[in-house]
């Protein structure tokens, strides 16, 4: 939002300097970017001198010249002026610059097959005189301002206002100037009444169609007769050149000016160019019109348009049409002040990419009650600029606006705050905001006026008030230390912990959005219902997610297809079950593809697979304090997993949810989303279903011990009864010698011919090493019938000849 402080004080009544109300505009919150002169299109032109003057090669009138610009730099320019010759001082405009005589646009060209870059100067040119005969020439004097601007321009220094999106009020002059006034930096201004004589009923029909998804509730136009359409006034021009535009015309320029000084974006029509009526109505897929920024564009459905009978005028509250644009032969204008929906103006400009002042304006909520003040304020410009009668005005409304009102207690501020000031002082700051007041013992019924709609509930009015108070007021506290009251609470320290536990186990944490892609969201969506986006950020976004697998897979087969083959990612976060607060439940879930081992001499390569899933899910539940002992396996899990391949975990066997679930990706999923990998597991752990527990969470040291002796690999084959799980297996073996047993891996489960029906074969491979010695065949032979002595004792199983 740009402004100059001259165009500030014409609302705000101030005697304070320049530097003393930029100071105040930063301390009610809003953020001043920059403070500097304008650009001027005169700053192009500056002082040069002509250090060699040759005949150009293929023009007997024309001259190849080397000009001195400045900062060591010289530049080539082909001049047909007579007097260009070698130590003349004279004006160079560079490629870019306008000239000011004939607005033409300089750019690099070549002129008779030599390329010049920007043209020298003569005062006609520059409008210093009527003298063309020649490039301007300049005295020695200017012999130390080479490179140097050579017009002294003026231009009033320029507010750059970053504003949020929750301060539309203040993309207006007024409305910055109304907060500086509840601040104390001076009076606001009372807009001085209009003398607008109106005096013939307005015969250019205006209709808003009501009809579904209608983004238009209220228009405002009147029609001004007999204007003469011309070139602005001086002050105007200045005005639309401090904010970085160019001047157009009158009529344009006013409703340009009235936009940034009110915040009311008016858009003006030939009315002569407008068929019968003025139509405000839903656009028909296929409708095209060309805009003012000379493109065309195919609309969609529902999207507000201006139409007359001939077809659309322009997109309501974005931009107009060429068919209606005023030009300076223009008679007749229909001015057009209106209200447009923010959802509206926000779809339409997103699908079609457009980006205008006044779909900045309307997208963040335009004032609904300044439809007639934009129209009093441009009229009375466009008469006294541009002559004319103005109608009366007709405004048009689908519903009547309504006023926001709420109750605010004054002992909130103090409670919220930690600071105290009087009813009084409270009273004046709010009322000069624009609120109007009904006082009610220590409360205050308060209307909240139409400018805004942010203000919605009494915590607002709390950050009303401090903020022009001034937020230095709240006092400074350190936190008190206290031991007996822990940071975080165990669901938080939990959450903190897991990430902490899967990502020892060498997996990568990633963070995406809550909402995913439908297509893919519905392939683990199970029992839940779609749960879609009413405004997604992109098509690919529309739907919160049902599981935490959705965007993990996404992104591991976007790094899959750049080449990286073997992956660990896991994330934690929220999946929704349904709209309501509440319906959702925090889940951390990992996947990983591909191989376990690949290339490594210390291992054997191998897939990774469903144990390497459970060992990982079984072991971080456990690291989060229960007994692995009490842990309860199941072979359910939600259809996305292979049904064969996959498993839950029950804290015990009275629980009917389970914490977890592990396994291998079915692989109808893995074809349909096309992922090139040899293997995909995974395993979701839900937090919300942890029960405390007496043990503290602790975080394990690495288990990558390595040692400097040699490692021996010996395979076992068990028969054993078919309700025995081969983790049972694992754990017999493990606990038989921890120093010495390193790895116990299941490699393959069989049951059919020559075993028994009730049985089944579980062939493990046992890693078995010292870290004092090397181990011989001694050694080995006693660890190798250690454990078949021991499994066959405690499990009943036989070991398979």
């Amino acid at each position: 939002m740009k402004f100059t402080i001259d165009w500030l004080k014409q609302h705000l009544d101030t005697d304070l300097n320049d530097k003393e109300i930029i100071n105040n505009l930063t301390n009610v919150g809003l953020e001043v970017e920059s403070f500097e002169n304008a650009p001027s299109e005169l700053d192009d032109f500056i002082v040069a001198k002509i250090l060699n003057a040759q005949q150009h090669p293929n023009a007997d009138r024309l001259r190849v010249c080397d000009v001195d610009i400045g900062k060591s730099e010289t530049v080539k320019v082909v001049c047909g002026a007579p007097n260009a010759k070698k130590g003349l001082f004279t004006v160079y405009a560079g490629p870019g610059a306008i000239i000011p005589k004939n607005q033409m646009k300089l750019s690099i060209s070549k002129i008779r097959g030599v390329t010049s870059y920007g043209m020298l100067c003569s005062e006609a040119e520059l409008k210093l005189s009527d003298e063309s005969e020649g490039i301007t020439e300049l005295s020695e004097k200017y012999k130390e301002k080479i490179g140097k601007k050579y017009f002294d321009t003026k231009t009033p220094k320029v507010v750059d206002l970053s504003i949020t999106p929750n301060r539309p009020d203040c993309l207006g002059v007024r409305g910055i100037a109304r907060d500086l006034a509840a601040a104390g930096v001076g009076s606001l201004k009372k807009i001085k009444d209009s003398k607008l004589n109106q005096n013939f009923d307005q015969d250019l029909k205006v209709t808003i169609k009501k009809e579904k998804k209608q983004g238009c509730t209220i228009f405002g136009s009147c029609l001004i007769k007999g204007v003469s359409n011309k070139e602005s006034p001086q002050w105007l021009k200045d005005k639309i050149i401090s904010l970085g535009q160019k001047p157009i015309s009158a009529i344009v320029d006013i409703t340009n000016y009235v936009m940034i000084d009110l915040n009311r974006p008016l858009h003006a029509y030939d009315a002569d160019k407008v068929s019968k009526e003025i139509i405000v109505r839903n656009s028909k897929k296929g409708e095209t019109f060309e805009a003012l920024d000379n493109k065309k564009y195919s609309l969609d459905d529902d999207m507000c348009v201006i139409s007359d009978h001939s077809g659309v005028l322009g997109l309501g509250g974005i931009i107009g049409g060429t068919r209606s644009g005023t030009e300076l032969e223009t008679k007749n204008i229909l001015l057009e002040s209106a209200y447009f929906l923010p959802r509206s103006i926000r779809k339409t400009s997103k699908l079609l990419n457009i980006d205008t002042d006044a779909k900045f304006r309307f997208e963040r909520g335009i004032d609904p009650k300044s439809i007639e003040a934009g129209l009093i304020k441009a009229a009375d410009l466009i008469k006294e600029v541009c002559g004319g009668e103005v109608s009366k005005f007709d405004i048009q409304r689908l519903e009547e606006e309504k006023t926001n009102k709420v109750k605010f207690e004054i002992s909130l501020f103090e409670k919220i705050t930690g600071f105290k000031i009087e009813k009084k002082e409270i009273i004046k700051i709010i009322s000069n905001l624009g609120f109007k007041i009904n006082e009610n013992n220590e409360n205050l019924d308060l209307e909240i006026p139409s400018w805004r709609p942010d203000i919605t509930q009494p915590i607002d009015i709390v950050e009303e008030i401090v903020r022009i108070k001034g937020y230095e007021h709240i006092q400074t506290l350190i936190p008190e230390k206290s031991r007996l009251k822990p940071t975080l609470n165990r669901q938080q320290k939990l959450f903190h912990f897991l990430q902490r536990s899967v990502a020892s186990k060498g997996f990568f944490e990633t963070v995406t959005w809550s909402f995913t892609d439908s297509k893919i969201n519905n392939l683990f969506r199970e029992k839940y219902n779609e749960i879609k986006i009413v405004n997604p950020i992109s098509s690919e976004l529309n739907v919160l997610r049902n599981s935490i697998f959705p965007n993990l897979v996404f992104y591991l087969k976007k790094n899959i297809d750049r080449g990286f083959k073997d992956l660990s990612f896991f994330e934690i976060g929220p999946v929704f079950s349904g709209t309501k607060p509440g319906e959702q439940l925090t889940v951390i879930g990992a996947l990983q593809a591909g191989k376990y081992f690949r290339l490594n001499w210390q291992e054997t390569e191998r897939n990774v697979d469903v144990f390497d899933a459970k060992r990982d899910t079984v072991q971080t539940i456990v690291e989060a304090g229960f007994n692995k002992n009490k842990l309860i396996i199941k072979d359910q899990a939600p259809s996305y997993y292979h049904p064969g391949k996959s498993g839950s975990v029950f804290l015990s066997t009275e629980e009917d949810k389970p914490i977890a679930f592990f396994g291998e990706i079915h692989p109808n999923i893995v074809k349909k989303l096309d992922i090139k990998t040899e293997a995909l597991i995974g395993f979701e752990i839900y937090l919300d279903f942890f029960k405390e527990t007496k043990k503290k969470l602790k975080d394990q040291k690495s288990q990558f011990e390595y040692s400097d002796y040699q490692k021996s690999e010996r395979d076992f084959a068990f028969v054993i009864d078919k309700k025995i799980k081969a983790q049972d297996l694992i754990d017999i073996i493990v606990s038989i010698d921890k120093d010495l047993i390193k790895n116990v891996k299941v490699f393959d489960v069989y049951e059919g011919e020559n075993i028994p029906k009730d049985k089944k074969s579980i062939a493990l491979n046992v890693t078995v090493q010292s870290s004092e010695k090397t181990l011989n065949e001694k050694d080995l032979e006693k660890i190798n019938n250690l454990i078949i002595s021991t499994v066959e004792s405690k499990s009943g199983a036989k070991i398979r000849s």
